[in-house]
């Protein structure tokens, strides 16, 4: 369990249901704004000399500039939800133009590094760190009320990330306990959990565990195929199920791991075969060579990309509808693919820790200093 910037546990460092912009050629167009400039929530898309507007991320003022937000989800070009320090839950349903703190009661000590929308109502949030540190919550009502739906008893066990199938099955990682990792399951959306069995779970590395970044060390794509990311072990690995938890194969991908800083940082499956992975090295200034990786056969096997991006990413996310764009986002900006994962390019340089999209073509980021924006064309 890594809890990045804050990202682990034993002085490891903590780390923390999609659509694209309407074309490749209008993302490839995506303007790199300066690095710094801060941004209001009316900030409009830039012209070129009498073209259509060119898509860029437009900053949406939060309010929370103290918060580092890695957890996210976008419901749509309207509403989205974030996740972060301070048990901080905020929403909004206008665009960003506005976000209301819909954080649960008495989580001010918690660190929320994941959460999973159904709408603008039902959502269910991830808690992380050490022992009961380590919660669930879900609302039915915005924000209004929640209801703490799981709590960690076991000292020994981080859980890291969410991932849902439908509105009902779901999915929780966390670190391995006993030398394996550990998987809790709902079939009631996040109402409540048990945890599955670990006899159809591979032996974990030594130091191999979860890093909870951006909500993406766990994903899930189709009805029964989930896949989790690692790192801090000898190799950077995925361990894929089609089978919703019960079991799992590992695979090694070329990502550089050896190290509890380094390794598969997040996931992104567009289909049950065709995913990409990004990670590297989160320590500031440290290289992060073969930081991304593709795979055309359910993670089966994994192929460095030609190009990754140039650092170390922590989000990703397939652009809806399309079967070759994705963007990959980091502390140091935003790179972009048109070919599937082979190559990337940088495309923003601001710093964003996650990203997500929404089947209408709504996608959005977030990351430190309160910062949250939206895909505009």
């Amino acid at each position: 369990m890594r809890r990045l910037g804050n990202t682990r546990r034993g002085g490891r460092a903590s780390r923390p249901v999609a659509t694209a912009v309407a074309c490749a050629a209008a993302l490839a167009a995506l303007t790199v704004p300066a690095a710094g400039t801060p941004g209001r929530a009316d900030d409009g898309p830039e012209r070129g000399s009498g073209g259509p507007a060119a898509p860029r991320w437009v900053p949406r003022d939060t309010g929370a500039p103290q918060v580092r937000f890695r957890g996210l989800a976008a419901v749509d070009r309207h509403t989205a939800w974030l996740a972060g320090t301070g048990g901080t839950v905020l929403r909004t349903t206008d665009g960003g133009a506005s976000w209301r703190n819909v954080s649960p009661p008495g989580a001010a000590g918690l660190e929320f590094r994941d959460v999973t929308a159904f709408d603008a109502r039902r959502a269910v949030v991830l808690a992380i760190g050490a022992g009961e540190a380590s919660r669930v919550y879900r609302t039915d009502d915005g924000g209004t009320t929640w209801t703490e739906s799981f709590r960690n008893t076991d000292p020994r066990a981080f859980y890291d990330c969410l991932a849902f199938f439908d509105r009902r099955n779901g999915l929780a990682l966390g670190d391995p306990v006993d030398g394996r990792f550990r998987v809790l399951s709902t079939a009631d959306g996040g109402r409540s959990w048990s945890l599955l069995p670990t006899e159809g779970m591979p032996p974990a590395e030594d130091g191999e565990a979860g890093f909870a970044a951006s909500g993406q060390c766990l994903v899930a794509s189709g009805p029964r195929d989930a896949w989790l990311a690692t790192g801090g072990g000898r190799h950077a690995r995925v361990l894929h199920s089609a089978d919703r938890g019960l079991t799992w194969t590992a695979a090694d991908t070329p990502v550089p791991a050896g190290d509890p800083a380094r390794g598969v940082f997040a996931l992104a499956f567009r289909d049950r075969a065709h995913g990409i992975a990004v990670g590297g090295d989160y320590r500031p200034g440290q290289p992060s060579p073969r930081s991304a990786a593709v795979t055309a056969d359910g993670g089966r096997t994994w192929r460095p990309a030609t190009t990754p991006p140039p650092a170390y990413r922590s989000g990703a996310a397939w652009l809806p509808h399309s079967r070759t764009e994705a963007l990959a986002v980091g502390p140091t900006g935003t790179d972009l693919t048109t070919d599937g994962g082979r190559t990337w390019r940088t495309v923003d340089t601001g710093s964003y820790d996650t990203v997500a999209c929404a089947p209408d073509r709504g996608c959005w980021a977030a990351g430190e200093q309160g910062r949250a924006a939206r895909l505009e064309r």
